[in-house]
């Protein structure tokens, strides 16, 4: 079955993802790909995913064991431009902030009396999070200025536009106050 295309829909844009081996034995957090009904099997994942005009639009890296045809691609310019630093450096490097979080709505904000945004779940140790003094339990409200909210993608949207060694600022709401915090993002290892 070589050289086989299938045709779908794109059904969802800036979907977040934690993709992995069926054995478990590694993950990752996968942000902004591309949901497609595209039939994405072992053999043929990891091709390109294209549009009605026949241009790369993504690049297809994994499926959901939970649902029939239901496969997620990294858009084109985000393999445009690790490309770019890969030409650079020699690296696929992506920059990290260390955090797991779960997004507080503007509802469960207004239901629990807290400000929208992120609520940190755990941070990772020695990340740029870490290094910055970030604690479980703040809640990261704006991050270089731009109010976190879940429509606009999230703490990820703006994390991934941003490069290894860049700084990122972030106001904080910690204990009923908000603090500033600056954190200079690493590599994901």
């Amino acid at each position: 079955f070589r050289h086989t295309v299938t045709t779908g829909v794109i059904s969802g844009l800036g979907r977040g993802i934690t993709a992995g081996d069926p054995f478990g034995g590694y993950s990752e957090r996968l942000e902004n790909v591309i949901q497609t009904d595209a039939a994405i099997n072992p053999g043929n994942s990891g091709g390109p995913l294209l549009n009605s005009a026949g241009q790369v639009i993504g690049v297809n890296v994994a499926m959901s064991q939970a649902g029939e045809n239901l496969g997620f691609a990294i858009p084109i310019n985000v393999v445009k431009e690790a490309l770019e630093d890969f030409n650079k450096t020699g690296k696929f490097e992506r920059a990290f902030l260390g955090v797991k979080y779960k997004i507080i709505s503007r509802d469960l904000a207004l239901l629990n009396e807290v400000p929208e945004g992120v609520y940190i779940v755990e941070v990772i140790e020695n990340s740029a999070a870490d290094k910055a003094g970030l604690k479980r339990g703040d809640i990261i409200i704006k991050a270089d200025g731009q109010k976190i909210t879940e429509k606009k993608g999230g703490l990820a949207e703006i994390i991934q536009s941003k490069r290894v060694g860049d700084k990122i600022d972030l106001q904080v709401w910690r204990d009923g106050k908000t603090i500033g915090v600056t954190a200079e993002l690493q590599a994901m290892e």
